[in-house]
């Protein structure tokens, strides 16, 4: 009964899957917009049904040591169904996907796929999890019939395929020289010396191909402007939360786990890309007029910020990394929703026909204002304690500079967030006054999104305390 339990969100989903499938097949076409209700309550009841049976007690292997069930997997399971859950209710409504079973199908199958991800403790059971997350993605990505979205979708597809072929090479080379695909195993083999240093320094640059595709990271964020500018936006919302999510649950677990710094010391490695990718992405930010591509380049910035509390590896490093994924997986679904909702009525993603918005509608340019704030590191959102708390990391670990590399990047930052805003409250354009309505189910999303934000700056203590046991379990 326990191995069931372990995995009881992903049986949730696979039901969730039959059931939207039957139900495509069986309502018309005119009753069809039921599916985005009926994809977030299933989403709704497995994340209530995680959070009371699946919880655990202790961490142990299930399923003959495919899966661990602990409190890292428990966190990022909740935050996967929060992320896809907030997805299903910004895609209600547009029109190249909001009817289609199919797509809500995938959402689910990629959801699946990133608890998984989030609980693997093999090699096999890893690469399966990452590849299941990812195909959906790829056809979601190209849903929209228009060019920009059908080359989104195939860019994505060729260098996942890309990055994907590289990492497993890197997983290869572990099972050939440490003779077990299971992750704990192959940290007792490491640890022991039983894979040749120079070999696991390779499997480690190669595993980073992969991990860093899925986070963004450079040098592997090429793909990300194009595919979030082309892809339907709430498909690049859920790719920009989730997706980076994902591929952060899995960088902690193996780095952690399989590459002790005791024996590769990849702190210094990760520091540089953390440098790096906060840099480029917060420099090219400022050059954008798309609003799809600034959040593009933003999000690569995060991943920098993320990556350094990767680099400080420690127990407090960790509690800032879960803390800063949770606080920009709510943070920039906002974002992007808001995005969502102007598109849908104005039909345009630049920056500078957002002009007259707050006159359009105040409550939509406030939450705006709350969202764009708590990117930039403002307090008391929560962003801005996010970024305290890796910054805090680094210097716990004797990485000062890193930590002034990272406050100088967030003062960069801070300028094409209040530049969206300026536009926002400042400009003016014609018809202006007219009002611009928001959907329900976009209203229910942005408004939980919005109240996430702020509690989780202003009330800190219980979500630290939650990140830091859950970091506890790993050292």
């Amino acid at each position: 009964m326990a191995d069931y339990l372990a995995i009881l969100p992903e049986i949730g989903l696979v039901v969730l899957v039959a059931v939207i499938l039957l139900v495509d097949l069986t309502i018309s076409e005119k009753r069809k917009d039921v599916l985005p209700w009926l994809t977030f309550l299933g989403f709704v009841v497995i994340f209530m049904l995680t959070v009371l049976f699946s919880l655990p007690d202790s961490p142990q292997m299930v399923w003959g040591g495919m899966l661990r069930h602990d409190l890292l997997a428990f966190v990022f399971r909740l935050v996967f169904l929060f992320g896809a859950g907030v997805t299903a209710l910004f895609a209600m409504g547009w029109e190249a996907i909001g009817k289609r079973g199919e797509f809500y199908t995938l959402l689910v199958i990629s959801t699946l796929g990133m608890t998984l991800m989030g609980a693997s403790a093999n090699l096999v059971m890893l690469f399966l999890a990452i590849e299941t997350a990812s195909i959906p993605l790829y056809v979601m990505a190209g849903m929209t019939r228009d060019d920009k979205s059908t080359e989104a979708g195939f860019k994505y597809l060729l260098f996942g395929a890309m990055t994907s072929s590289v990492m497993l090479y890197g997983f290869s080379l572990l099972y050939g020289f440490a003779g077990t695909a299971d992750i704990y195993e192959l940290a007792g083999q490491i640890a022991a010396g039983g894979v040749p240093l120079v070999t696991l320094t390779a499997s480690l640059l190669l595993v980073l191909v992969g991990f860093g595709f899925k986070i963004s990271m450079v040098p592997f964020h090429f793909w990300a402007p194009d595919v979030y500018e082309g892809a339907p936006t709430p498909v690049t919302a859920f790719l920009s939360t989730a997706s980076k999510a994902a591929g952060f649950s899995v960088l902690i677990r193996v780095l952690l786990e399989v590459f002790p710094v005791e024996t590769t010391d990849w702190t210094m490695v990760i520091a540089v890309l953390s440098a790096v990718t906060m840099t480029l992405g917060n420099l090219v930010a400022l050059r954008q007029t798309n609003i799809k591509r600034m959040l593009a380049y933003s999000s690569i910035a995060h991943a920098g910020y993320i990556l350094i509390g990767m680099a400080a590896a420690s127990d407090f490093g960790v509690t800032s990394m879960l803390y800063y994924v949770i606080t920009y997986l709510v943070t920039n679904l906002a974002a992007f929703g808001f995005v969502i909702v102007y598109y849908r009525q104005v039909g345009s993603d630049e920056i500078k026909d957002y002009a007259g918005l707050s006159r359009r509608n105040a409550a939509m340019a406030f939450g705006m204002l709350f969202t764009f704030l708590s990117l930039g590191g403002i307090p008391p959102m929560g962003g801005f304690f996010a970024k305290v708390l890796v910054f805090l990391a680094a210097v716990e670990s004797g990485l000062v500079w890193l930590a002034v590399i990272g406050v100088l990047n967030a003062v960069v930052a801070l300028y094409y967030y209040l530049v969206v805003l300026k536009v926002v409250y400042l400009y003016r354009q014609e018809g202006d006054e007219v009002h611009l309505p928001v959907s329900r189910s976009q209203g229910i999303a942005l408004a939980v999104c919005v109240v996430g934000v702020v509690v989780m700056g202003t009330v800190l203590a219980p979500w630290f305390s939650w990140t830091s046991t859950v970091a506890g379990t790993l050292f």
